[in-house]
């Protein structure tokens, strides 16, 4: 199992965040995260990459306890966060061969690497480009990029598809699937139901803090998963 939460809580204040939620996300499972906003969802998935600490519960992540050991858990995750994280002063080649470095990904290594991420997203004619001439899809592949340059386990993407077209949006959900193929656990935190409902694995409603229902494939209909999200309001 790649992620294994038990009992997780965190509070700002007076705002129960997160609530006391359990679920786990498999090796090869491509898994919806969706709620509205103030959900929870973010909550959760800054404890699981450590940007936050929780309250309490039980976090592991790749058979790492996230007390005990986050260094090695922040090397086994990849982020593709809502807003790109990109430095838009250098083209898409520089931005991977920066972040590479910080892994200790060097020359040879870096090569053979980018060459397996180049051909896994079609890079090849838009890596070396500025990022101002490039479209928000294709931005949205070196954002991608980024987050699998170390090759991670878990690979998390908030909102991956908002504000680009229908092609760039299918292209991205066909990267997600043949990457869950090769053994990558993959959440993927969005709005866009009808999209991810017909890809995903298993669908995890939040609402409210709480964990509203967990859904497989064959059970997550958009209009049950409405019925979730309105569980708590």
């Amino acid at each position: 199992m790649i992620v294994q939460i038990s009992n997780l809580q965190k509070s700002f204040k007076d705002v129960k965040a997160v609530d006391d939620i359990s679920f786990s996300v498999k090796e090869g499972e491509l898994f919806a995260f969706l709620g509205v906003n103030g959900a929870g969802k973010s909550t959760t998935i800054n404890i699981i990459s450590g940007i936050l600490n929780k309250d309490s519960g039980k976090v592991i992540i790749c058979g790492e306890d996230i007390d005990k050991n986050i260094s090695k858990i922040k090397n086994s995750i990849g982020i593709v966060f809502q807003n790109s994280v990109l430095d838009k002063k250098l083209s898409g080649y520089k931005n991977l061969k920066s972040r590479a470095a910080l892994y200790g990904i060097f020359g040879a290594d870096f090569k053979n690497r980018l060459q397996e991420i180049s051909d896994l997203l079609d890079l090849k004619d838009i890596i070396k480009k500025p990022l101002n001439k490039l479209s928000g899809g294709q931005k949205r592949r070196i954002d991608i990029a980024r987050a699998l340059i170390h090759n991670p386990k878990l690979l998390i993407l908030d909102e991956p598809t908002r504000g680009i077209d229908v092609g760039a949006k299918y292209e991205i959900y066909t990267i997600m699937q043949s990457l869950a193929a090769e053994g990558k656990a993959i959440i993927m935190i969005s709005s866009e139901m009808p999209e991810l409902l017909g890809m995903s694995d298993r669908v995890m409603v939040m609402s409210d803090g709480h964990l509203a229902g967990i859904l497989d494939k064959e059970q997550a209909d958009q209009v049950e998963v409405m019925r979730l999200a309105t569980a708590y309001l």
